[in-house]
């Protein structure tokens, strides 16, 4: 059994559209790329893992529905827990298509209304990669002090970045290979922001992503499934909203999470695996 078939009815249009654009920078980093869906209590998660960064990107939408193929709400293959809940892996690609064919479709019945919902099919599952099966806790999470504010964030990126085209611009020919790029950026992306723990190529994803871009003005928003704790599957606000908080970051386990009003990266604080990193 899987998820297709199924029907994702989207509240706003908008955040589709928002999520469409996500999964196209997924997309530019890894054509392949697969994405885990999470959805209930009215929104659904979206996990991607862009591999020049080694973070979880998270991105969220509100949904009006989850309705099966018998038109009744219907849970997705594997993890689903009742109705109207969705757990399942689908292409990255496959699921930006369906969202732009839908939108397509309904802009071709008459003017758009913004604020209007969609509805999207749900693509055939995938083989998950095995990231999807590790993912950021749920519950217990904690904020942690000493993020600086998203100006300083965007200039420490800005740096970083800047620092590794200076020293790949000054290696000797010889030397001009991909491991010594790889070795520059390990160790400039390893580097934390500030005192707070949290790797410099988390708020470089971010930062790639689209989530530190300013806030737009928008109706308050339904928060993902169990934000106000700081649940795993859904970890920002769906649509930002007036007062949205700029940026926190927040540590439970071994993970620790940037929110914004537009996602979150969350990056594992232990067993991390080799980097290879170099600027988008």
């Amino acid at each position: 059994m899987t998820a297709a078939g199924q029907e994702l009815h989207f509240a706003d249009a908008g955040e589709a559209a928002d999520l469409a654009a996500f999964l196209a920078r997924l997309i530019h980093y890894d054509r392949a790329a697969a994405v885990r869906l999470q959805a209930g209590g009215g929104v659904l998660a979206v996990f991607g893992r862009p591999p020049s960064f080694e973070v979880l990107a998270i991105r969220t939408a509100r949904l009006e529905a989850i309705i099966g193929t018998d038109a009744t709400p219907a849970g997705a293959a594997g993890a689903a827990s009742g109705p109207g809940t969705l757990d399942t892996t689908v292409s990255a690609g496959e699921l930006e298509d369906a969202l732009v064919t839908a939108r397509a479709g309904r802009t071709a019945d008459g003017p758009e209304v913004p604020d209007r919902g969609l509805v999207v099919t749900v693509p055939q599952a995938v083989t998950g990669p095995p990231w999807a099966g590790v993912l950021p806790p749920r519950g217990g999470w904690r904020r942690v002090s000493g993020l600086p504010g998203v100006d300083e964030v965007r200039g420490a990126v800005a740096a970083a970045v800047a620092e590794f085209r200076a020293r790949d611009a000054a290696l000797p020919e010889e030397r001009r290979t991909r491991a010594e790029r790889d070795r520059i950026g390990h160790e400039i992306w390893s580097r934390t922001l500030g005192d707070t723990g949290l790797p410099l190529r988390a708020v470089h994803a971010a930062q790639s992503l689209g989530f530190l871009r300013p806030v737009r003005t928008a109706a308050p928003a339904a928060s993902a499934p169990g934000a106000g704790a700081g649940a795993g599957g859904g970890v920002a606000t769906a649509v930002p909203g007036p007062t949205a908080e700029p940026l926190a970051l927040l540590a439970a386990g071994g993970w620790l999470r940037l929110r914004t009003p537009y996602g979150s990266i969350a990056v594992r604080t232990s067993g991390l695996s080799g980097l290879s990193v170099t600027p988008a």
